[in-house]
């Protein structure tokens, strides 16, 4: 033993003293204890959801009072220009065909070109009188409820990773988007429906696809699950030929047998999870085609969301997705990912206006505007705003100038717009801004990890504290960043 001995460091030689180790062990117990009173009290840094893998979809706590009990989030998918939408620069109309002197010669797609002035009039809006575009005439009726955020910026200029960045806080593909952190953390209020639904585009998905709504090294439970009015969930109705009896009564055989092998495997989590998973889908059977029936809604809804207009089949295809997202928030389901603009096609079928922007914003705005602003009414009339949040956001934004030889403007991650409403938010307000010519942030400049670390708090989330341990480390929505934008909070 005293050989042994020889080889132990000083602190454990200590140890083979009895009163050094009754000492120590008191301590250590004290520790113990202390740890576990913190842990209850919600004042440990690290606090990982308690998550019964029977039961992953069920209501938990969040880390402090919620303001909102749910979200809708409106992605513009293609970078929205905030020069021709909500970020007014009469400095640009001034020098509209002037060059940028000390401006980049070369930006993302090619030479950079003269300055443009913003291709829609500004006006005047609500009581706070907020200069807001033409281009979304009804949203601009909204002013006084929306907080602007001016002065945002991203850390990529390419749409995907850009994406990647807005939905899960890292450039990279294998992390969990924002719905998959909430639904992870807070669970459903509903157990027959999906505690997250990522809504595409009628045109198709994002450029960053599944990412968006993907669960990343989160358990696969908390993923989104994509569907719309247009595209039903897939394989969720009873195959042809059997009948709806038939179908019961393999469901409730199938549960016996799954409940009989996890009895014999007890602490099997996968196989928990699993059943938990095929329970939920068989719950939504019933529950979601009747979410996704709009043929009871009253006709004055479906005009007032332009869900009835013949000649833009587009536009009334998004209103109805918009609907729908009233319906699954009515419903209880927790976070309603809404994409309008579908993946890179030269500007055609999503806001990325490099050649013909004017052109092009002409037809994304008359999709967008109605359906969008009907929806914020909507919550508002029937009570659901107060404590729904939604936020309407794009990955970056666009250049001063036009360019060289095109109508269109490049990217830009150093300043861009975006902006909440509902819940928790403070109404009317404009925070941050960009210089002159609407180029760069340089007042009040925030990070995507600032607006998303809002967002969760807004829904009762400490963006510090939500965090999952993955290869060795404490995982995050906004990494080793964020802070809260409190100039935007009621």
């Amino acid at each position: 033993m005293s050989n042994q001995a020889e080889y132990l460091s000083s602190v454990g030689r200590q140890f083979l003293d009895r009163r050094s180790f009754l000492s120590q062990s008191g301590t250590a117990l004290g520790s113990i204890a202390l740890a576990k009173m913190l842990g209850q009290d919600g004042l440990l840094a690290q606090e990982r959801p308690q998550i019964d893998p029977a039961q992953p979809y069920a209501p938990r706590l969040s880390h402090q009072a919620a303001k909102a009990k749910n979200v809708i989030v409106i992605f513009c998918a293609g970078a929205v220009s905030q020069l021709e939408t909500w970020d007014y620069k009469p400095e640009l109309i001034k020098r509209d065909g002037k060059p940028l002197k000390g401006g980049p010669a070369v930006t993302f797609q090619g030479p950079a070109g003269n300055l443009a002035r913003p291709q829609y009039e500004f006006k005047p809006r609500g009581q706070t009188g907020k200069m807001v575009s033409e281009m979304a005439p009804h949203l601009a009726e909204l002013t006084d409820d929306i907080a602007f955020i001016h002065s945002l910026t991203s850390n990529s200029n390419t749409h995907g990773p850009a994406e990647n960045f807005l939905s899960t806080g890292f450039v990279q593909d294998g992390f969990p988007s924002m719905g998959a952190w909430v639904s992870y953390a807070l669970g459903s209020e509903n157990q027959d429906v999906p505690a997250f639904v990522s809504i595409p585009d009628p045109r198709g998905v994002p450029q960053a696809s599944v990412n968006n709504w993907g669960p990343g090294f989160l358990p696969a439970e908390f993923q989104g699950t994509p569907f719309s009015a247009k595209n039903p969930i897939r394989h969720l109705q009873t195959p042809g030929g059997v009948s709806p009896s038939a179908d019961s009564a393999t469901r409730a055989f199938l549960q016996r047998t799954n409940e009989r092998h996890l009895a014999k495997n007890p602490g099997d989590n996968k196989l928990a999870a699993r059943i938990a998973s095929y329970e939920l889908a068989a719950r939504m059977q019933l529950s979601v085609p009747e979410i996704s029936d709009l043929s009871t809604e009253p006709d004055h809804i479906m005009k007032s969301y332009g869900a009835d207009d013949e000649s833009n089949p587009n536009k009334a295809a998004f209103a109805r997705n918009c609907i729908l997202s009233r319906r699954l928030i009515e419903k209880g389901v927790r976070f309603v990912q809404l994409f309008n603009g579908a993946y890179a096609s030269g500007g055609k079928l999503n806001w990325d206006g490099h050649s013909k922007l004017k052109e092009q914003y002409d037809i994304h705005a008359e999709i967008m505007d109605q359906p969008a602003a009907a929806l914020i009414r909507d919550l508002k009339q029937r009570g659901l705003l107060e404590e729904t949040l939604v936020v309407w956001c794009t990955e970056f934004g666009r250049m001063p100038f036009f360019q060289k030889g095109a109508k269109g403007r490049d990217h830009n991650p150093n300043g861009f717009t975006c902006w909440m409403t509902g819940a928790g938010v403070k109404p009317g307000v404009s925070h941050g801004v960009t210089d002159d010519l609407g180029q760069k942030a340089v007042e009040n400049v925030l990070s995507l990890y600032d607006f998303n670390a809002t967002t969760l708090h807004l829904l009762g989330l400490d963006h510090e504290r939500l965090t999952f341990f993955h290869n060795g480390l404490e995982r995050r929505l906004t990494n080793v960043e964020g802070e809260l934008i409190h100039q935007v909070l009621a």
